[in-house]
């Protein structure tokens, strides 16, 4: 589509992407932008949830079956999965795992980037590498089309540091619903999270929340009026 704008989601593992972002993704994609996808690994290391015992390369193609499914729920254009050691990202010579992310951002020339926070959300380590291999690289300007970097923010819906964006569910919990069931080995993960998926939205799944962290230079800016959308002030 002429004049589209493209947004990056860089994540570790396969379902990080809908676990926090589904809602942005969807409506990314239905207003005619690009929403890609970069997961530095296959999830392999995870558990199986009520599927039984699996080899690590079984629950790694079934990971593979599983994130396609979600991304075409989603509606995001383009995938890569760098097959890096899940669970492992911390041992991976960071200066890879930067030039991966720089060269897929590059690729697509993507204009926003969003990520994990500082703390990962959950603590996760392999999350925690992505924050920092993310940062490295739109900070140290190696991704030059990138002009907005998002860090999913949960819980307060506010900051007094930044801007918040605030991703209405807006008719969208049946996509995100699907994409979470298309994940099906991580199944007792989503239910801790968000319960049994039914029709009905869960307390607390009203919005999905980004907070900015850097646009062309600046770090962790405050907007005079709260932004609309991803793309607000973009050039």
């Amino acid at each position: 589509m002429e004049n589209s704008r493209t947004v990056a989601f860089i994540y570790a593992h396969p379902d990080d992407e809908t676990f926090g972002c589904s809602y942005l993704i969807r409506q990314i994609a239905d207003e005619g932008n690009q929403a890609v996808l970069f997961t530095a690994t296959r999830g392999d290391a995870g558990k199986t949830g009520r599927l039984g015992e699996m080899t690590r390369e079984e629950l790694a193609a079934k990971r593979d079956i599983e994130l396609e499914k979600a991304i075409e729920i989603l509606g995001i254009s383009a995938m890569e999965q760098a097959g890096m050691g899940d669970g492992k990202l911390k041992e991976a010579a960071p200066a890879t795992l930067q030039e991966l992310i720089a060269d897929f951002l590059r690729r697509h020339e993507a204009d926003v980037v969003v990520t994990f926070p500082v703390d990962g959300i959950s603590g996760h380590a392999d999350h925690i590498v992505i924050h920092h291999a993310v940062n490295e690289v739109i900070f140290g300007g190696k991704a030059p089309s990138v002009q907005k970097l998002y860090y999913n923010q949960l819980g307060s819906f506010a900051s007094e540091s930044s801007s918040v964006l605030k991703i209405e569910e807006n008719g969208r919990w049946d996509v995100k619903r699907q994409a979470l069931a298309a994940h099906e080995s991580q199944i007792l993960s989503i239910e801790r999270v968000f319960g049994k998926l039914g029709s009905d939205v869960p307390p607390h799944q009203h919005w999905e929340t980004f907070e900015l962290a850097w646009e062309r230079g600046v770090h962790f800016p405050v907007k005079a009026e709260a932004e609309h959308t991803i793309f607000d002030d973009l050039k």
